[in-house]
């Protein structure tokens, strides 16, 4: 019986991740004259417990795809920061020189949405079939249905926000299609983002702080597996309270920003998290290898469930001789901006003794080559490194972690005018990397000081560019971002062929 229940299950994922791969490779456009792949491929579908985690899978795994696919989490969040350079590769610089309508492949992938409604999608299918399975099968029960309900709630949203902070206005849907996508208008931002922050909000009310652990809101255990399964790897409640602390940022609602990084902080340790050391955060098989409970939204390529990738990760842009055996990174940081960015001495993460040599190798190594190589995360096959010929790599893509959510925190009270407690954030992790508290003839202005540290600890981490448009926005003072904000330069352009297949599509004014 067992052996039966195992091959009907993986049937029916290989059905599911079928149409995903339909998904992804038609996209946005009109689909041929077949039958409609729902109807072909879900007809076995939404009968049974089996079937829910399934598709509950895939909208994750959609979800990790778009973010994965051609390094797009790095190429919108860093490299167009301009701060990483390109020694060889001509559309990372074309990115990092804001040339986004360049003719590159690369580019003209990474300027269309298509993998992020796959999302859409999945989810909107997922909510308008999932109560099929509560009908039929006894097994699948309330509580579990509400708790699926709201991560695909909440996984649907963090695209909106995603696709938001990349194109600005976009067309918006929340019912599924059936063999075809619509030609639909952009709509406003606005009224998405107002959307995004409701839902999300829904979603947190019916999330536990962990799975399979107790938690009035989620009981037993979750499909039949242990926390030890589902840490790190979920949306939990504090996962959905950090994104609405980017939400609310990136709106400029600084008082919202307040509320939800206080329900983080001040609910960590009821959810099993802490804050990371630097060697954690930086080794090998540490904070960035396979799931960890201290990723507050993460999406893991775990190496024991072979889910290692050559691509879609950090190292293949960043990593080369002598971490790995790479004559030059696609990506490196200069030598002068590395001591301008890490310009207080014994730092953890980065700092030079009195011979003007690394004291440590945890951000940098080869700092003293043509190359400084940034390997702060370089998880190699296995999280040991022990052959760096072989370049497949398990780290994952973390959206957020306490200390962003603390430094949010502090961003938010400083512009709030509440100093003395802005200042207590940001020496939470300022002391846990080995720096004295802020001072402001040492550090600079407050505001100032937190964005710094921000550039510090979450380097590579997807988040500069973003932070950078929300510093100009409160302080305008670089003019190519300023002026980027003001022409509304600071989304991307719309792919060349989403306006071809959509006729009510069109083009950011400033890629006009």
């Amino acid at each position: 019986m067992e052996k039966q229940l195992l091959k009907k299950y993986r049937m029916k994922n290989r059905i599911l991740f079928g149409l995903i791969a339909m998904l992804l490779f038609t996209g946005c456009k009109k689909m041929l004259d077949i039958d409609s792949t729902r109807t072909v491929g879900e007809k076995n579908m939404w009968n049974t417990l089996e079937d829910t985690r399934a598709a509950l899978m895939g909208v994750y795994g959609l979800t990790q795809s778009a973010l994965a696919d051609h390094n797009a989490f790095w190429l919108y969040g860093d490299v167009r920061a301009a701060e990483f350079t390109s020694p060889t590769r001509q559309d990372l610089k074309a990115i990092i020189n804001n040339e986004l309508n360049a003719s590159y492949p690369s580019l003209e992938a990474l300027s269309n949405w298509r993998r992020w409604y796959a999302v859409v999608n999945s989810a909107n299918i997922f909510l308008e079939r999932v109560t099929e399975v509560a009908e039929k099968d006894d097994r699948y029960t309330d509580n579990n249905m509400t708790v699926d309900i709201a991560q695909v709630r909440f996984l649907r949203a963090f695209a909106y926000f995603n696709m938001v902070r990349i194109w600005g206005d976009v067309p918006f849907i929340t019912s599924s299609f059936d063999g075809q996508f619509q030609d639909k208008p952009r709509e406003d931002q606005g009224k998405i983002m107002a959307w995004v922050e409701q839902e999300m909000l829904a979603a947190a009310q019916d999330l536990p702080y962990r799975y399979s652990a107790g938690d009035e809101q989620q009981q037993g255990d979750y499909y039949n597996e242990n926390s030890g399964r589902w840490d790190g790897a979920l949306v939990r409640k504090l996962s959905a309270y950090a994104v609405l602390g980017h939400v609310a940022a990136w709106q400029s609602d600084y008082p919202n920003v307040a509320a939800y990084t206080k329900f983080v902080i001040d609910n960590y340790e009821r959810a099993g998290m802490g804050y990371i050391s630097t060697a954690h955060l930086t080794d090998a098989n540490g904070f960035f290898f396979n799931k960890r409970t201290n990723q507050l939204l993460g999406f893991n390529f775990d190496w024991g469930h072979i889910a290692a990738g050559f691509t879609g990760h950090l190292e293949e842009l960043t990593l080369a001789e002598p971490v790995v055996n790479k004559s030059i990174p696609d990506l490196y940081l200069p030598k002068d901006s590395i001591l301008n960015i890490f310009n207080e001495s014994g730092d953890e993460r980065f700092t030079l003794d009195t011979l003007g040599n690394p004291g440590t190798e945890r951000y940098f190594t080869n700092f003293n080559g043509k190359y400084p190589i940034f390997s702060k995360v370089k998880a190699i096959m296995g999280g040991t490194a022990t052959d760096p010929t072989f370049r497949i790599f398990s780290s994952a893509i973390v959206f957020t972690r306490l200390e962003d959510v603390t430094l949010l925190r502090a961003e938010a009270l400083a512009v709030l005018g509440e100093r003395n407690a802005a200042i207590d954030m940001l020496n939470e992790i300022r002391t846990r990397r080995n720096l004295p508290d802020y001072a402001e003839a040492r550090n600079g202005e407050l505001l100032d000081a937190i964005f710094h540290e921000r550039q510090r600890e979450l380097m590579g981490e997807g988040h500069r560019w973003y932070d950078l448009v929300r510093y100009n926005r409160i302080r305008p003072r670089d003019a190519r971002v300023v002026e980027l904000i003001e022409q509304d330069g600071i989304y991307w352009p719309v792919s060349r062929e989403l306006i071809s297949q959509n006729g009510e599509l069109v083009q950011n004014s400033y890629w006009q």
